[in-house]
């Protein structure tokens, strides 16, 4: 997950960038980076493990037209909206769902591909999606991500995925109309308008089908204090909005060689000894249960012929 980059000065980079900088590398550089409980990670639904207590978030300031500018800024890694400042901190939050804490909103941004490679970081079963975002949240009990970014149960982020077709989301005008004010490393621009920050995700009556792990930012110094929860439902978008974030951004500043912000992920890492756990109503794999009846028919069969 991207903050911001001003606060880690370690040069790194995405593989199609620079496969010298990109991600297989970031540990040589930044020892964070190799821990054991590192994201993203492919979520695998014939291996998780269903926690009937993880059930619907309350999302607080979601449904709300927040007062004040939102800024969006090219970071030379993503678009970033940064939706909290002084004078509305605290105005968008989460809690429930399993959560130690409220945490309030921060910022918010977005993982993508290219014209042919799907983008997501976190996987579904292996299936890589166009795009992902990342709302990320600090807990409560912080005012600065510095200290967060010591806690385990420091920062909570929000994953959800894209799926493209043909209809076109106006939800997304906002943000896909300012891309081209963000086009190169170091732009920043407020947005034309804030808006409801549930109109960027799917019907809240979806949103208690999620899962759930523990893990890392993204981005180095991919410190291990983010609770996860990556949602089962993608936001819908049209391939020709998701082409304005393929086509409109570069990773390099203004005056410098032009390289398109493509491919600006992170791909999965180990899941080690962690567990992933599926939300109360959260789809599961039913191979699993599958493969133990399986097991018990061969073993019963095995029996039959020996006897």
């Amino acid at each position: 997950t991207v903050l911001k980059s001003v606060l880690y000065k370690v040069h790194w980079c995405y593989s199609s960038q620079d496969r010298s900088c990109g991600p297989s590398t970031w540990k040589d550089t930044v020892s964070t980076c190799g821990g054991q409980n590192q994201s993203p990670v492919d979520l695998d639904r014939q291996n998780m493990q269903r926690n009937k207590s993880l059930g619907r978030f309350t999302f607080r300031g979601y449904n709300i037209v927040p007062p004040g500018k939102w800024k969006v800024v090219n970071n030379g890694h993503a678009v970033q909206v940064n939706v909290e400042g002084n004078t509305i901190m605290g105005y968008i939050n989460i809690s429930g769902a399993g959560l130690p804490n409220t945490f309030r909103a921060l910022q918010f941004h977005f993982h993508w591909g290219n014209a042919t490679q799907n983008g997501s970081e976190h996987t579904l079963d292996k299936e890589q999606y166009p795009m992902e975002l990342h709302i990320v949240h600090i807990n409560a009990k912080y005012n600065k991500i510095i200290d967060a970014k010591k806690d385990p149960n420091g920062l909570a982020v929000l994953g959800f995925f894209y799926q493209n077709n043909d209809a076109s989301n106006s939800n997304y005008n906002t943000i896909v109309a300012s891309l081209k004010n963000v086009s190169y490393k170091g732009d920043e621009v407020d947005l034309a308008s804030t808006f409801r920050l549930d109109s960027l995700l799917p019907p809240v009556q979806k949103l208690s089908r999620y899962y759930r792990y523990r893990g890392s930012l993204t981005t180095p110094d991919c410190k291990e204090a983010v609770i996860w929860t990556v949602f089962e439902e993608p936001i819908q978008i049209s391939q020709s909005q998701y082409n304005e974030f393929v086509n409109t951004v570069f990773f390099s500043a203004r005056g410098e060689t032009e390289m398109r912000m493509q491919n600006n992920f992170r791909p999965p890492l180990p899941l080690n000894k962690r567990k992933v756990y599926a939300s109360k109503d959260a789809s599961m794999s039913a191979s699993s249960s599958l493969h133990f009846s399986l097991a018990v028919l061969s073993l019963t069969v095995l029996i039959d012929i020996f006897i």
